[in-house]
Order: structure tokens, then sequence, then C-alpha cells
């Protein structure tokens, strides 16, 4: 029997994706550069209110309320994230069935992170040849500076990061301070290290290990596809002739001669390869691992295009296409998820748009269910719950009706001021007189609630139920 053991787990590879220009390059960068100035600066956008920090974004925990710039999300509004979140499954599935993985190859936050943490090494340590030579190499002072370098800047950019999203949740320039005065609370430094730790280790560290072996969208995402979905291709049947694809030598440098020899227009240059930034072979077909970033694509066309030859070898299209035939966008399953998406969205904006700019509630006291007078007359307790949704002030003014001979005693509350924001609980006491009605267990109070002054909105009614004992009137 050999002693020789047998390991359940590849070894990694080293990737070192090499630097390419081209359309889908650009786009990338287009969509980095965006998604980072909105990030890192929009805790900066100041935006006035009377009763919080002004901050344009701003998820301020301890006081429960999100504040979207003029959009003010309350704990009973907390339905509207499942909406958004639903939507964002919806968008997935529509795209995904269209495009494929382009939410991973663009818009990613793993990809945003890595990209930039992968330019940042490029930019310390040379490109691809330069890189592999300095790993290989032994650990001298090249070596230690630009090595230490490289994570020096990781780790700058990780802290930033970690600090930039938990200024989401303070007052960023109070937040900053107090950072540096040692006077922030326990939570924003765990948080902020926390985040600058994770985005370290896996856009520096483990990059493609994510997408790879973490990301469950990898392994479902095929479910998603079918032959018209277009993604990132290669086309074998001119890339490969009848012969394979061959480099270029003598006898095989114009298409012509290598068209006349069976061989393909691939020239097995491998500039597809070394710019991926997983590290796969685009060449032997679709593979999960492929993020659909499509700089392969840009290798391709790049060397198409010196050789003056035409593009297309590597593409992004449809299975279908790559076999002649007509690529159908518009799809039962497309239409579906797209009305979906459509209602869901439609429904979500006007929940918004629709919103009350105030609440109320009204319970009976039911300790005790009602309180004889000693003059005969009858009477229950109510706790009312009033919250003011909005960032300036209102009256409102509350009555009873419904109940014949019924007043309400709320200690000169039926009229009351509400600050931004405002929650408060009121006492309502509903009397009836001894004599007079037909009441019986069972009787109905209907609490109008309305605003006087700071809104124009419908008054809220709630009825409720009115105990008296049996004969009591």
């Amino acid at each position: 029997m050999s002693e020789e053991s047998i390991s359940l787990y590849q070894k990694r590879i080293q990737i070192y994706p090499r630097s390419v220009k081209g359309r889908f390059r650009n786009l990338k960068t287009g969509i980095l550069v965006l998604a980072y100035v909105v990030y890192y600066l929009l805790p900066w956008l100041r935006w006035e209110r009377p009763n919080a920090p002004n901050q344009a974004i701003l998820y301020d925990l301890p006081g429960r309320h999100f504040y979207i710039f003029d959009l003010v999300i309350q704990v009973q509004d907390i339905f509207w994230l499942a909406g958004v979140l639903i939507i964002f499954a919806i968008l997935l599935f529509f795209v995904t069935g269209i495009a494929g993985r382009v939410w991973c190859g663009y818009f990613c936050f793993q990809t945003l992170w890595t990209d930039l943490f992968m330019m940042v090494e490029q930019w310390v340590q040379g490109e691809r040849p330069a890189r592999m030579r300095l790993d290989k190499g032994p650990w001298n002072r090249e070596k230690l500076v630009k090595k230490g370098l490289t994570y020096g800047l990781w780790l700058l950019i990780a802290f930033w990061t970690g600090l930039t999203f938990t200024m989401y949740w303070v007052d960023a320039p109070t937040l900053v301070v107090d950072m540096l005065l040692g006077h922030a609370p326990y939570a924003a430094y765990f948080t902020t290290c926390f985040l600058a730790l994770t985005t370290f280790v896996m856009a520096g560290l483990a990059r493609e290990q994510v997408c790879t072996y973490m990301c469950p969208y990898a392994r479902f995402q095929s479910a998603m596809f079918d032959h018209d979905t277009l993604i990132v291709s290669y086309d074998e049947r001119r890339g490969e002739g009848t012969q394979g694809r061959t480099k270029l030598g003598k006898g095989l440098k114009t298409r012509e001669e290598r068209q006349a020899q069976g061989v393909g227009d691939c020239i097995d240059c491998g500039y597809c390869v070394q710019v991926c930034p997983v590290g796969i072979d685009i060449r032997k077909g679709l593979q999960y691992q492929c993020i659909s970033c499509a700089l392969c694509v840009d290798a391709c066309d790049t060397i198409m295009d010196n050789l003056k030859w035409p593009r297309g070898l590597v593409l992004y299209t449809s299975e279908n296409a790559l076999n002649g035939k007509k690529t159908r966008l518009v799809k039962p399953k497309s239409i579906g998820y797209g009305v979906i998406l459509t209602a869901a969205t439609s429904l979500l904006i006007w929940s918004v748009l629709t919103r009350a700019p105030y609440t109320g509630t009204v319970e009976q006291i039911r300790q005790p269910l009602y309180t004889q007078m000693s003059d005969g007359g009858i009477r229950n307790s109510y706790e009312i719950k009033l919250n003011n949704k909005l960032t300036a002030p209102m009256t409102v003014g509350i009555r009873i009706e419904g109940l014949a001979g019924a007043t309400l005693n709320m200690d000169g509350m039926e009229r009351i001021e509400l600050e931004p924001q405002e929650r408060i609980k009121l006492l309502a006491r509903v009397q009836i007189p001894p004599v007079g009605g037909n009441g019986s267990p069972g009787d109905q109070v209907t609490f109008v609630i309305e605003p006087l002054m700071g809104v124009q909105a419908e008054p809220i009614r709630r009825q409720v139920p009115f105990y008296i004992p049996e004969g009591g009137r």
C-alpha cells in the first residue's frame, strides 16, 4: 500500500492578470470610477435637516430613522427594504437571462475592489512578467519595498472602505474627528476594522477564490442561461479550422495561407488567458468561473487589429448566434421577468409617493375594561400613539364621534403640536352619562385624528369598542 497521501484539495495556482486596453476595459473602468465616487463621497454630501445631522444618506439606528435625501424611512416602513431586495433579485434574474453574468463582471463589490487592488499592484510592481519575477525572486530590498508599499496601499484603501461604510451610520465629519481623538463608540472602531480586514483579505489575497469557491451565484447562474443568453464565447470554427490553432510561422502568417492549410485564425498567443482575472481559458468553452468581464474579448480584438484580421474570434454573443441562428432577446422568460420587475418597481414607487405623513393608533386599556363613576356614568380609557413622520412640526387635533352623549377628556391634549419625527403616547378617557341612549356591551366609538397645521392630509379614523356593564345605561 502506498504511503503517498492523496490531496482532496487543489493547490491554488497564482494568477497574474495582464493589463489590456479596449472598449470593455474602458466600460469597466468607467463603472469602477463611478462606483467609487458614489461610495466614498456620498457620506460627505450635506443635506439640511432641522432635527438630524445634515447628511444626505444616514442610517440612524439609535433614532430608528433612515434618511435618504428628503425621504425618511421609519421602522414601520421596513417592508420597503423587502421590496427593494425583491426588485434586485428579479433584476438579477432578468439581466442574467439576457446578458449572462454581467453583474459579476462589472458591478459586484468583490470585482470592483479586486480590480482596484490589482491596479495598485500593477502600478507598484509592474506588468505581469515583472510581478512573476518578483514573486519568484529572493526577499531582497526591492521585493521588500515593493511588497510593503503594495500591502500598505491596500491597507489604506481597505481602512478607508471600512471607515466610509461606518460613516453611513454616523455623521461623517463628526465620526472622523472622534475616531482620530479616540472618542468614537466601540462599535464604530470594530465595524471599521472588521470591514478593513475583510476587504484586504478578499480583494487583495483571496481574489478569484471568492468568485470561484465562496460565491453561490457561480454555481446556480447557469440555470438562468439558455441558448439565447449573451455570453463571452470563442468562435471555435473560425479559430480552430480543420487543423486546429497554430502560432504564426513560416507559411502561416496570413489568413489566406492559414485557410489553405486548414489552420484557424487563433495564433495561440495566450493573451486572452493572461488578461483573465480568474485564470480560465475561454477557448475551452463556457466555465462557471467566468465572470463575463469580457477582457478576453479586448485582448483578442487587440491581436486581430494588429494582424489586420476581422474582430470577433472571441466575442460577446449567444450560442444560437455562433451556430448561425437568430438570437431572441425578447422571449417568454424575459417578458415574464420584465412584467414582474415593472410591477414590483411600480408598487414600491407608489407606496413611497403615497406614504402617510403621520400615523395614529388607538388601543383600549383593558385593566379595567370600564370604570363606573359615582354619578352612574361609564368611562373607558384608551392609549393613543401618534407619530410625526415629517422633518417639520405639525399640529394634530383629536376628537370622537359615533357614540351619543360621549365626552372626551385628554387633560387638554386634544390639540397637540408634534415636533419633527416625534413619537408620543397619550391617555384618552371617554365617558358617557348615566341616562339616555340604548347602550349595550359592544358599542363603538370612533377617534378622529386630523392634522390642523403643518401638513394637508386625510384624517385618521380609528373605531374601537366602548364597554359598559349589562343594563348599565
